[in-house]
């Protein structure tokens, strides 16, 4: 290895280990006397941009845990998965597997659910444009179910969850329900189905409705609209189809072959 790539290197794990109380001193064996105060900006600069990053896509959970809580996770979590490519935005869609494998995080057993949907909502954010084909809607008085699809807004997903993590998201960032309500949903370990889902150019959750996460989960698997709704008996579909329409979650309804 030459001298360049073992400079380039010691940067690297200077930047990246955990935690870093050699960086200076492994740094210096390769550099000249200012190369301390270049590798103390940086990891500022690398501490800072993994808050801001971390902030922008998870801002409940920053809300759950506070500002200097969230801070040092957000460093720990830097130096444990740094990014693989040089897109900040594709960074960190594991933070929910290392919340649930924190020790001092075992308290809080919701935040791992919690970061699955807010990653949820940040991939939705950036999902494939699709538009509306309401006319399509006439195929359900003319068509046997076995025979349609029906096409889900972009980004499309559901999460299940044994606490309340639809209302925690909501509480957070629409005021709705309120806090003391939710606080009331975690005593009681009432569990939740979250929906996400883009409509428009706006990501949004909500609480899943009775049998709404098997159906959604059939859909999204590519099964016909009869096998989905005989996975959801609990579904009152009559009540769920115009709101999905005039929410955006459902797009369309598509023809398709023999269901199998």
């Amino acid at each position: 290895m030459s001298h360049l790539a073992r400079q380039q290197q010691a940067l690297l794990d200077a930047l990246f280990a955990w935690p870093a109380t050699d960086a200076i001193k492994n740094i210096a064996d390769y550099a000249i006397d200012t190369g301390a105060r270049g590798l103390k900006a940086y990891q500022t600069n690398g501490s800072m941009l993994a808050e801001r990053a971390m902030a922008s896509v998870y801002p409940v959970v920053a809300q759950l845990l506070g500002e200097e809580s969230f801070a040092d996770l957000a460093r720990a979590f830097w130096h444990a998965h740094p990014p693989q490519s040089g897109d900040i935005a594709g960074w960190g869609q594991s933070l929910g597997e290392f919340l649930g494998a924190s020790e001092q995080l075992q308290s809080e057993p919701y935040l791992p659910d919690v970061a699955g949907i807010e990653w949820a909502l940040h991939r939705c954010a950036i999902a494939a444009d699709e538009s509306p084909q309401l006319h399509t809607l006439a195929l359900l008085t003319s068509s046997d179910p076995a025979q349609l699809r029906i096409r889900l807004a972009p980004g499309c997903s559901v999460h299940t969850s044994t606490w309340p993590i639809a209302s925690i998201l909501t509480a957070h960032l629409d005021q709705s329900p309120s806090l003391v309500e939710v606080g009331q949903l975690l005593r009681a370990s009432v569990g939740e189905s979250a929906v996400v889902w883009r409509a428009g150019l706006r990501p949004r959750v909500r609480v899943g409705a009775a049998g709404e996460a098997d159906l959604l989960n059939a859909l999204l698997s590519g099964q016909s609209l009869a096998l989905a709704l005989d996975t959801a008996p609990a579904l009152q579909f009559d009540t769920w189809l115009p709101m999905a329409v005039q929410t955006g979650l459902l797009l369309s309804i598509q023809p398709t072959g023999p269901s199998t």
